[in-house]
């Protein structure tokens, strides 16, 4: 069932757009910090965050004065920068991951300060992505030898509409992603400073079906994002 996130928050993202022209909307831009879980035991890869970026609008209606619903539309760098080491240290394999992807989310947002010059907030809520493009690179040295790579990540062709993984394969991500959105922030007259957490709810590998069976292979983002109300 939740192949179909996307699809529904999107279109609940576009009537909320269309049916509340008098809503308030930002362009926005900013950092992601990004990782990727995984199972540590027995493992001597480690994944480091890897800085990207975000940016999009996001579109808020009021529900009263204290609460809005916000959505909207934006593009994000995800991914993790995985290092492994042997030889005392002296030889590695380093890989950096960026897949680029396409979030809707859907927030409810709780004014706790709301002056005539600046206000404070925070918002819950959740997300649904789908992968559109990313590059992964690859380098390492062993002994003398050291070798480069870079390649474009690849996503698997699913129908959301299915419960299975169309086209699943070991190394094409899943095309669609959802989650938990939760941060807060500042707003001052036509400026608003953003931190959010993604919380990714789906093992990002198309052959893994089971997204309950441990909290592995899962995205984490953190972002802080400036936009300007339009």
């Amino acid at each position: 069932m939740f192949k179909k996130t996307f699809a529904l928050a999107a279109l609940l993202s576009t009537t909320l757009i269309v049916t509340n022209l008098s809503a308030q909307t930002y362009l926005l831009g900013g950092l992601n910090a990004a990782n990727i879980t995984k199972d540590n035991a027995g493992n001597t890869e480690k994944n480091n965050t890897l800085l990207s970026f975000n940016a999009g609008f996001l579109h808020r209606f009021e529900l009263d004065k204290a609460v809005n619903i916000e959505t909207g539309l934006g593009i994000e760098g995800r991914g993790s920068r995985a290092e492994t080491t042997f030889n005392n240290g002296n030889d590695f394999v380093k890989s950096t991951f960026n897949p680029l992807y396409v979030t809707v989310p859907v927030n409810m947002v709780l004014k706790i300060t709301n002056k005539k010059d600046y206000g404070i907030f925070a918002h819950l809520g959740g997300y649904a992505g789908v992968g559109v493009a990313g590059k992964s690179t690859t380098e390492s040295k062993i002994g003398i030898i050291r070798t480069s790579s870079e390649k474009s990540i690849q996503f698997n062709n699913d129908d959301p509409f299915t419960s299975q993984q169309e086209d699943a394969s070991y190394n094409k991500l899943k095309r669609f992603d959802y989650g938990l959105n939760l941060g807060g922030g500042i707003s001052f007259n036509k400026i608003i400073i953003r931190l959010n957490y993604g919380i990714g709810l789906a093992k990002i590998n198309s052959t893994e079906a089971n997204n309950n069976a441990d909290d592995s292979n899962k995205f984490r983002v953190a972002s802080l994002s400036i936009g300007f109300k339009l």
